[in-house]
């Protein structure tokens, strides 16, 4: 069962991230997603990013993963 750490390295490993803080029980995951790759994207596209980067662990490891996504501006702003 995967840990919080462990969906944190995965983002980070294939996603330039600012800012990453991923909670967790194992199966249902929160994420708090910083990164300027979000720029200019709708919410769908920056969640399809995320998905990209963890490919096949969303469908065999990861149960659930809730995701604020928010570019550094959004991010600074409080948004």
């Amino acid at each position: 069962m995967p840990t919080p750490d462990d969906l944190r390295g995965w983002i980070a490993a294939g996603l330039e991230c600012d800012r990453l803080e991923v909670s967790g029980d194992g199966r249902h995951f929160e994420a708090l997603i910083v990164s300027p790759l979000f720029e200019g994207k709708r919410p769908v596209q920056r969640h399809q990013l995320v998905y990209r980067v963890l490919g096949e662990r969303m469908r065999e490891e990861v149960h659930a993963l809730s995701m604020k996504t928010l570019t550094p501006d959004e991010y600074a702003r409080g948004d």
